[in-house]
């Protein structure tokens, strides 16, 4: 079977995106996807998104991390998403997107695409981990489970030795969360460093950690909305949203959404 594939990054986090409207993609050979997804033993990327119909929204995408396991959502996946359903006629410039964390709204505008995120939860602040009365924590659900640590110094910040022990350990089990690390650069502005659940490793970018941060920086009264966030790409991403109360209404980030080239995947 030839797969024909779309190589795209959103703020360097890169992706393999798949036209699957016939629902024919082997989604289910999960050591497949991962030797695709491996940088040594396929194309290489941090996830493999799969267009396929919705009777909710204008389609749904599915998303796979390299390891092949499926989860909810991402954000910087689903701007490119959003950009190449458009350029493929699936969708308006203005469109709806069906995941496993809700329906999502985007706007694609060139090479940048606005997406309106899913409502946040499960917010819990200033919290201490387990055994470790040192390292004070907060998490909140963007789609995906997240954790964010506020450090003093970003740039001496271990990411992946303490990225991995707070994604493996049994306050957050049995399925484990992402890690960003964050530093406070203005009223508006932040710095983030993620350890990215599913790939293992300190990513450059991940869209659902910096709303999860710079919501969460935004209620310990650090920074101010709109927020631009810079992860380790050194891209600037905008965190847009509104408090009402102890609830986030109209959040959005917007940020790049690039093709790289296009190829043949065979199966």
């Amino acid at each position: 079977m030839n797969i024909p594939f779309w190589k795209m990054h959103g703020a360097s986090n890169d992706f393999i995106l798949i036209d699957d409207r016939d629902c024919t993609f082997p989604a289910a050979d999960r050591g497949w996807l991962a030797r695709i997804a491996g940088r040594r033993t396929g194309v290489g990327c941090e996830g493999v998104i799969l267009i396929q119909p919705s009777d909710k929204a204008d389609f749904r995408m599915r998303f796979y991390n390299p390891d092949g396991g499926e989860v909810e959502m991402c954000g910087n996946g689903a701007r490119c998403v959003a950009r190449l359903a458009n350029e493929l006629g699936v969708a308006a410039q203005k469109m709806t997107i069906d995941t496993v964390a809700g329906i999502l709204q985007a706007e694609a505008m060139g090479d940048s695409v606005r997406l309106g995120m899913t409502k946040p939860f499960d917010m819990l602040l200033e919290k201490k981990l387990s055994g470790d009365n040192s390292l004070v924590y907060n998490t909140l659900n963007t789609g995906v489970p997240h954790v964010v640590v506020v450090v003093g110094d970003l740039d001496e910040c271990d990411v992946m030795a303490l990225g991995n022990m707070i994604r493996y350990h049994q306050d957050f089990a049995p399925a484990g969360t992402n890690v960003n690390f964050i530093k406070v650069t203005g009223e508006k502005s932040l710095r983030i460093r993620t350890y990215e659940r599913g790939v293992e490793a300190e990513t450059l970018a991940c869209g659902t950690g910096m709303v999860a941060a710079s919501l969460i920086a935004s209620k310990l009264g650090l920074v101010d909305s709109p927020v631009n966030i810079t992860p380790a790409s050194g891209d600037v991403l905008a965190v847009d949203f509104k408090i009402d109360g102890d609830e986030f209404e109209n959040v959005t980030l917007l940020g790049p959404a690039v093709h790289v080239f296009e190829g043949i995947l065979k199966y």
